[in-house]
């Protein structure tokens, strides 16, 4: 259900649109193993950004995952072929690590690379391990952005590993996916004392009211970031549930795009116009 009372809400309501640009900071594309996306390439992200005027997606080539030594170029055509729409995430693989490569091409290719993607649960293999730390280090002394797959109490990527990375890396911009899904209250402790720790809303929309109860809980709306998961679920189901949820219409410009605008801007190419 639309929320009335918002303004921001009753325009998308009325019209189809939103009076603000909306920055995705968690997507992928390409093709997956176990389940079919009928808009999982390039052009068909490009369609569901352009249907909800996302202004700038960040994403993980499922096929970095899959297969890391193939697939990595696949990111650098997706970003050369919208330029001024797409970012990606290099992926750390803790089971096949080659940091000296990885920084070196995120480094050497600053306008494909907003940072690194890591996933503990999937790799089976705790993210706050020292073997991680090069990359780490090297996010902290240049400012860029690391998301991190985070969910329930796992041992891998949990907010207890989330809690050592940002206690040892301080200057990381720490971007949880799922905001820690299923151990939220651990979660909301660690954004509370680390204030380069950032939410992200995908999976959010699974439970009515879980946004309202985050904002609550944090304090504000200033560190959640707009994020879909897409293309496994759409901009218009987390669109949706931003609009729908009863919080204010500062909050969602906050989640939209200012608290992400605030992020981006440390990169040279980034621009809202």
């Amino acid at each position: 259900m639309i929320n009335t009372n918002s303004k921001i809400a009753k325009q998308f309501w009325e019209t189809g649109k939103l009076p603000c640009p909306i920055l995705d900071f968690h997507a992928h594309m390409n093709e997956h193993a176990s389940i079919y996306f009928p808009a999982g390439d390039v052009d068909g992200m490009m369609r569901s950004m352009n249907n909800f005027n996302v202004r700038w997606l960040m994403f993980f080539d499922h096929l970095e995952f899959n297969d890391p030594l193939y697939a990595k170029h696949f990111a650098v055509e997706a970003v050369n072929k919208y330029p001024n729409r797409l970012r990606a995430y290099r992926g750390i693989l803790s089971r096949h690590l080659n940091p000296e490569e990885d920084i070196r091409a995120v480094d050497e290719n600053p306008d494909i690379y907003v940072g690194f993607k890591i996933l503990g649960d999937y790799n089976k293999f705790p993210i706050a391990d020292p073997i991680h730390d090069p990359y780490y280090q090297y996010l902290n002394d240049t400012k860029k952005l690391l998301l991190i797959h985070t969910w329930d109490k796992s041992p891998f990527d949990g907010a207890e590993q989330v809690r050592k990375i940002a206690e040892r890396f301080p200057d990381i911009v720490i971007i949880c996916g799922h905001t820690f899904f299923g151990d939220i209250e651990h979660g909301i402790e660690i954004t509370k004392e680390f204030p380069n720790v950032y939410y992200e809303l995908t999976a959010i929309p699974i439970i009515r009211g879980f946004l309202e109860d985050i904002v609550e809980a944090a304090g504000g709306s200033d560190r959640i970031l707009f994020g879909t998961d897409l293309p496994w679920f759409s901009t218009m189901h987390g669109a949706g549930m931003v609009l729908s949820a009863d919080i204010s219409d500062e909050d969602r410009l906050n989640i939209f795009y200012r608290n992400g605008d605030k992020i981006l801007s440390r990169f040279p190419w980034y621009t809202l116009d």
